[in-house]
């Protein structure tokens, strides 16, 4: 159980943080919507390895239920931002 919420835990953050982030700079500077998604990739992408790498080695969590739990989480939490971004992006 630990895993699975530890595994949910860092995609569920990340893509909150982003969301807020791309729709805040989107309604007030459309403009740096492309720069504010490059620093955000560059940013989920250490705060990922941090996370995985932490989980793993620090906090011992066994790694197959874990990684089943992130890449499933990673996969539809994005894929829900996803069409998020295209109804934002409609608009």
């Amino acid at each position: 159980m630990t895993e699975t919420l530890a595994g949910l835990f860092a995609p569920l953050v990340a893509v909150a943080a982003s969301w807020l982030a791309v729709e805040h700079t989107y309604r007030t500077n459309p403009a740096r919507l492309t720069a504010v998604m490059l620093i955000g990739f560059a940013a989920k992408a250490i705060f990922f390895g941090a996370y995985v790498a932490a989980a793993i080695a620090v906090f011992r969590l066994r790694p197959a239920p874990f990684a089943a739990s992130f890449t499933a989480s990673f996969i539809a939490l994005y894929g829900a931002e996803a069409l998020w971004l295209r109804r934002l992006f409609a608009k």
